[in-house]
């Protein structure tokens, strides 16, 4: 692959259903490197099934998805993806600093590194690195998980609804994070109901019935239409 450009991401005609229901698809979409993208739509609209599929923790029914060039669920894609559910999960007997140390350097990091150290005060977890988020309540859960999904390598990030469970420093926080990545040169694809990210980026796509429904940059009087589309 060395000398070919490949987009950060490409979906062709990815389709999945459940239990014979349709979920997604078709879909098409491709993000360049470096893109920052919000994918908006109501509950059900398949932007949780899209990102899954991505990470390759979820088949799809047809079509095909490439990171970097790689297949979806490849070693080399997932080396390359840093995946955030909306459900944080977390091991029940690693502390956060254990967490981050074995989950960055899985992925080649340099486990709790300068960066790692800087992304748990930005944070609000300096205090709590020796503890065990099993234990802790949901919005300081959803901080331990963006903590992992940020310190390890990447150049795909995939959120999906991150800002659920956040107090206010902490959605400032992310916000300012994501900025931070995307200035990286990373691409950042962020499935959200929250109107100020999407206006923050330069693409909104909007999934509605599992297809694409809208692709391009949003005003604040798209955002109030494309959310509840």
């Amino acid at each position: 692959m060395t000398g070919v450009t490949y987009p950060a991401l490409l979906i062709e005609q990815v389709e999945r259903a459940y239990d014979g229901v349709p979920a997604l698809g078709p879909v098409d979409l491709s993000v360049a490197a470096g893109e920052r993208v919000a994918v908006v739509g109501h509950n059900g609209s398949g932007k949780s099934t899209l990102l899954r599929i991505v990470a390759g923790l979820l088949e799809a029914d047809g079509g095909r998805v490439e990171v970097a060039g790689w297949p979806s669920g490849d070693v080399q894609a997932r080396a390359t993806t840093s995946y955030l559910p909306d459900e944080p999960v977390l091991y029940d007997d690693l502390s956060v600093l254990e967490h981050v140390e074995y989950v960055s350097r899985l992925f080649g990091g340099h486990g709790f590194d300068d960066y790692a150290e800087d992304v748990a005060g930005r944070l609000g977890l300096t205090d709590r690195l020796d503890d065990l988020p099993s234990r802790f309540s949901r919005g300081l859960r959803q901080k331990a998980s963006l903590l992992l999904g940020l310190a390890r390598p990447f150049s795909l990030l995939l959120v999906d609804e991150p800002f659920v469970g956040l107090d206010a420093p902490g959605r400032a926080a992310l916000l300012e994070l994501l900025d931070e990545v995307h200035g990286d040169g990373a691409a950042v694809v962020v499935a959200t109901h929250d109107p100020e990210f999407v206006t923050r980026v330069e693409r909104c796509v909007a999934l509605r019935d599992g297809g694409v429904a809208f692709d391009g940059p949003a005003t604040p009087a798209d955002v109030l239409r494309l959310v509840g589309i």
